[in-house]
C-alpha cells in the first residue's frame, strides 16, 4: 500500500465523503484515465490548453496529457455507451500549470457531479447548483452565476459577416481580445497605418525576402485576402455595439438582472430564447428553496474558464479573496457532448451540466472536520 501524508489522506477522505453524497443522489461512480489524448483535448478545448497542461509523448499513442479535468473523459465514456440520461460522480487528481500564480497548486483533487439529461435542462441546472451549494454551505461562500449562452446568442445576432461572428465566438473567453475585435469591427479602432498600406498595395509581397517562419506563402496570401475582404465590410452598427456593451455590464441580483436582460432583448431579439431559459432556470432554483433574491448574476461571469461551457455557469468563492480559485464551480456544456458524439457517430449528443468541488480548499477553509 502506498504511503500517504496525513494531509493527503484528509483530502481523500473529504473527497470520498463528498462523492458519497452525490452517489446518494443517484450518481454512478466513474473512473477516468490520468493520461488522455492531447489531440482530443486540444481539438475540443482549443490550442490555448497546451500552455496550461502537462504533456508527454508516446511512440504508440502519440502526444498525451495529464488530465486537466474530468469533463471530456466522462463525456467520451458516456457517449460510447449511448446518449441515454445518466448521472455520474468522480474524484481524483487533476493537473494544470500555474506559472503565472505560483501560489495555486498545479496538482489537486476534484470531486464532480454531472447530469446528462435533456428532459428539463432548467431543473438539471438548478439541481447541480443546489447540490454543490449544499456541499459547501458551511463555508459561507459567495455564489455567482452567469450564462455564456446569452453572450453567444448576442454575437450570433450581430449584423455582420459569419467570419467576424466566428472570430468573436472564438475569443469570447479572452475578454481583452474580444473587446479589441469589437472595437475594430465597429470602426471605433482605426486600422493601423502599416496594415492599411499593406492592404492598399497592388502587390503586398513585392520585394519580400525568402520564406521563413511556419506559414506558407499560400497561407500568407490567403490571410491578406481575408483582411482585405474584412476591411471592405461595413462596420457593426453603433447601436448593436452599445447593446452588447450593456449586456456585458449586467451585474445584479438574479431577478433584477433578468429584468435588465429582457429590456435589452427588446432591441436585441436574438437573445430572447436564451433569456427565457434564464427565467425558467430562476424558477427551478426557487422551487429548490434557493434564495434567488440575493443570488448574484454577472453577465460576463465565466469568460476566463474552460471553453466548453456554452450556457449556465456558476461559482462559489471566498468573498474578498480574488487570489483564491473557486471552491466549487460548474456549468452547462451541451455543445461539447454534440461534438464528442459526432466523432463517435452519435451527432445528436445529449444536454449536460455539471460541477466540481475542491476538497483541499474545503479543508483549508475549515469545512468537513
Amino acid at each position: 500500500m502506498a504511503w500517504l501524508s496525513p494531509e493527503k489522506a484528509q483530502v481523500l477522505a473529504c473527497a470520498a465523503a463528498l462523492r458519497a453524497e452525490f452517489e446518494a443522489a443517484g450518481a454512478v461512480v466513474v473512473e477516468a484515465p490520468i493520461l488522455v489524448s492531447a489531440g482530443d483535448l486540444l481539438d475540443l478545448y482549443g490550442e490555448d490548453l497546451r500552455a496550461r497542461a502537462y504533456t508527454t509523448s508516446d511512440t504508440l499513442r502519440g502526444e498525451q496529457m495529464l488530465r486537466p479535468d474530468f469533463t471530456v473523459p466522462v463525456v467520451e465514456q458516456h457517449m460510447k455507451q449511448g446518449a441515454e440520461p445518466a448521472r455520474y460522480t468522480y474524484s481524483g487528481e487533476v493537473f494544470r500549470r500555474q506559472e503565472e500564480d505560483e501560489a495555486r497548486a498545479n496538482e489537486y483533487v476534484q470531486v464532480g457531479f454531472e447530469i446528462f439529461d435533456g428532459a428539463d435542462p432548467a431543473a438539471a441546472d438548478a439541481e447541480v447548483f443546489a447540490r454543490l451549494r449544499t456541499a459547501v454551505a458551511p463555508l459561507g461562500l459567495k455564489a455567482t452565476m452567469g450564462d455564456i449562452g446569452i453572450l453567444m446568442a448576442a454575437v450570433e445576432g450581430l449584423n455582420t459577416s459569419e467570419a467576424r461572428k466566428a472570430a468573436l465566438r472564438r475569443h469570447l473567453w479572452r475578454p481583452a481580445r474580444f473587446k479589441a475585435l469589437v472595437e475594430r469591427y465597429s470602426g471605433r479602432s482605426p486600422m493601423p497605418a502599416a496594415r492599411k498600406a499593406l492592404l492598399a498595395s497592388r502587390d503586398p509581397l513585392a520585394g519580400a525576402g525568402p520564406e521563413i517562419g511556419l506559414r506558407s506563402l499560400d497561407e500568407v496570401v490567403g490571410r491578406i485576402e481575408a483582411l482585405r475582404a474584412d476591411a471592405a465590410l461595413p462596420p457593426i452598427p453603433a447601436h448593436e455595439v452599445e447593446l452588447l456593451e450593456a449586456l456585458l455590464s449586467v451585474r445584479e441580483t438574479l431577478p433584477h438582472a433578468l429584468e435588465q436582460l429582457r429590456d435589452i432583448a427588446v432591441d436585441m431579439p436574438a437573445i430572447v430564447p436564451a433569456v427565457d431559459r434564464l427565467g425558467r432556470r430562476m424558477q427551478a432554483m426557487a422551487a429548490r428553496g434557493i434564495d434567488i433574491e440575493t443570488l448574484e448574476f454577472e453577465a460576463a461571469y465565466g469568460r476566463t474558464h474552460m471553453e466548453y461551457y456554452d450556457g449556465f455557469v456558476f461559482g462559489f468563492v471566498v468573498e474578498g479573496r480574488p487570489d483564491l480559485p473557486a471552491v466549487a464551480s460548474g456549468g452547462r456544456y451541451d455543445a461539447l457532448t454534440r461534438e464528442v458524439g459526432r466523432r463517435l457517430g452519435r451527432p445528436e449528443g445529449i444536454p449536460a451540466v455539471g460541477g466540481i468541488i475542491r476538497p483541499g480548499m474545503v479543508l483549508e477553509l475549515g469545512g468537513r472536520a
